[in-house]
């Protein structure tokens, strides 16, 4: 579990913080033949200076760049680097004449000076360490216009969120934390990795049967959303997670498809017209016999009779239930939450959720979900790049995915596994952070398989043995 800076703030280093920072630095990449410090900010002059005299040791060739005119001509003579070695940026400086680049700029509000030098950078095909966060992105979201794409960056004293959200993974292709043992947060998000769910999924006794572990409900479906080979595939994901029975409860009308596609699961068929299921008390009450965890909504479609059967189970069951697809669009119009509901919205449902644009959510996306969870007392698992789940108290961040889980039904598949570990698990933020992290974890597996563009959600199912076998305890 690595702690993330709820509030990154700019501090000045002491001398043996620096010491360390340029030490992991050498520590974290072979540095060798000629490098170029690139600095932009006050802050991290002496930080170039530290590293400049660490790796006159290894006798590497460092120069240093700054961005600034008027702080080269302040700082140039305090510096203990040798004249020949400071510059100052011009458009004839060549970045391909050097073997190594280390961004040290340190800002995400850029001067149009440092975003040509930025791109210039990017454009030298040269390895880029980045020190801290890769200048030009937002430490707090991950957005960017222009940043640095580095090879390896090396956090400082914590991750920041700016790390893993948004733009993040796709400028940032290793990263590690230096740790400073300052631990002058008050409050810190969470990264959870491998370790934090050792013996996660519990043992499978000879003496049990498919009733130990849970029969989980998948309410959905109608004509205009068939779903059948989604639906099925979303059953398939249930019970590789652990679940010990999947039901598929949908429109009558469709049951006959759906049934070329379920071996395993079984099918509640719900009266309907016109592909829409009626609301029956009776029916709704029999569909949900036994059921210990359920989720409600993928391809049901807004219609009265789906508002009313999702206000009926929400006012007369007392079980784990997800809610997405339309069961989050019912929610987000009904706005009737309930508490201990489990939400999985991706942005444009979690906008229409909060009422906020989704350029407002991806500005500040963990305190806007942590805010909305904690005001229902709900859990919400906020899809995308880097996951974000929350119980409104605290924050686990998953950065496990892949680019070829951009796909169609690789959001049912996340929710299939999630009401499937609730078969059997708690219903706490532990396993829905849990969901998330095998989820993710079975598309990377499934991308080294099949790669980014050919992967299809299927494909994701088709590693969750894989993924999940780790955390089975032994």
């Amino acid at each position: 579990m690595q702690k993330v800076l709820s509030k990154p703030t700019e501090k000045n280093y002491t001398k043996e913080e620096l010491d360390i920072i340029a030490e992991s630095t050498l520590n974290s990449y072979p540095i060798k033949g000629k490098v170029l410090i690139v600095v932009g900010t006050l802050n991290n002059i002496k930080l170039a200076q530290s590293l400049y005299l660490h790796m006159q040791k290894k006798e590497v060739d460092v120069n240093i760049l700054f961005t600034n005119q008027e702080m080269f001509n302040n700082e140039k003579n305090y510096l203990n680097i040798p004249k020949n070695k400071l510059y100052i940026y011009n458009h004839t400086i060549k970045f391909t004449s050097y073997d190594i680049l280390i961004d040290a700029i340190g800002k995400n509000q850029l001067s149009n000076i440092e975003n040509e030098i930025i791109e210039k950078m990017n454009q030298s095909n040269k390895p880029i360490i980045s020190i801290d966060i890769n200048s030009g992105l937002n430490p707090y979201n991950g957005l960017a216009k222009t940043c640095i794409h580095s090879t390896l960056t090396i956090s400082i004293g914590g991750l920041k969120p700016g790390h893993l959200l948004n733009m993040a993974k796709d400028n940032i292709d290793k990263l590690i934390n230096v740790n400073l043992e300052k631990d002058t947060n008050e409050k810190y998000y969470y990264l959870l990795e491998e370790a934090d769910f050792k013996n996660f999924i519990p043992k499978r006794l000879n003496y049990s049967h498919k009733g130990s572990y849970g029969l989980v409900g998948i309410l959905g479906g109608s004509i205009k959303y068939s779903g059948s080979v989604k639906l099925a595939s979303l059953s398939l994901s249930a019970l590789a997670s652990g679940a010990g029975v999947s039901r598929i409860i949908i429109p009558s009308s469709i049951s006959q498809s759906l049934l070329l596609y379920t071996l395993e699961s079984t099918i509640f068929p719900i009266e309907d017209v016109n592909g829409q299921m009626i609301f029956n008390e009776g029916k709704i009450n029999q569909s949900l016999k036994n059921v210990t965890a359920l989720l409600i909504g993928i391809g049901w479609d807004q219609n009265k009779n789906n508002e009313q059967i999702l206000n009926y189970i929400l006012n007369n069951y007392n079980i784990p239930i997800v809610l997405d697809a339309d069961g989050l669009n019912i929610l987000a119009h009904t706005k009737k939450l309930t508490p201990n509901l489990i939400l999985t919205p991706h942005l444009k449902e979690f906008s229409r959720l909060t009422g906020f644009e989704i350029s407002e959510i991806t500005e500040n996306p963990i305190d806007i979900a942590k805010e909305y969870a904690k005001k229902y007392n709900i859990i919400l698992l906020l899809k995308g790049p880097t996951t974000i789940v929350t119980d409104g108290n605290k924050v686990y961040l998953i950065d496990k995915g892949s680019a070829g889980m951009a796909t169609a039904g690789s959001g049912d598949v996340l929710s299939g596994i999630l009401i499937g570990l609730l078969g059997y698990k708690k219903p706490d933020i532990k396993t829905v952070a849990f969901a998330a992290y095998i989820n993710g974890l079975a598309g990377e597996i499934a991308q080294k398989k099949k790669g980014s563009v050919s992967m299809l959600a299927r494909d994701t199912i088709g590693c969750l043995s894989d993924a999940i076998k780790p955390y089975i305890e032994k």
